[in-house]
């Protein structure tokens, strides 16, 4: 994931794909926490995606003064 991608979209699909992404963030480590995990590379993409959509969804409240 983008962040260039995700400037395109509208808060409200940033809003929706934040909680999607939070979601299997949960289930990442939870997976991870049973040993049932296999791809660990995964945790990290998923807290970089996590991060990412924070950044543009506040860049975004920023510039239409919300």
């Amino acid at each position: 994931m983008k962040a260039a991608d995700l400037r395109d979209l509208t808060l409200e699909e940033l809003g929706a794909k934040l909680k999607e992404v939070s979601e299997e963030l949960f289930n990442l480590n939870f997976q991870h926490s049973s040993q049932q995990l296999d791809n660990t590379a995964r945790l990290g993409q998923a807290r970089k995606d996590l991060a990412r959509l924070k950044t543009v969804l506040r860049e975004k409240q920023a510039a239409s003064g919300q």
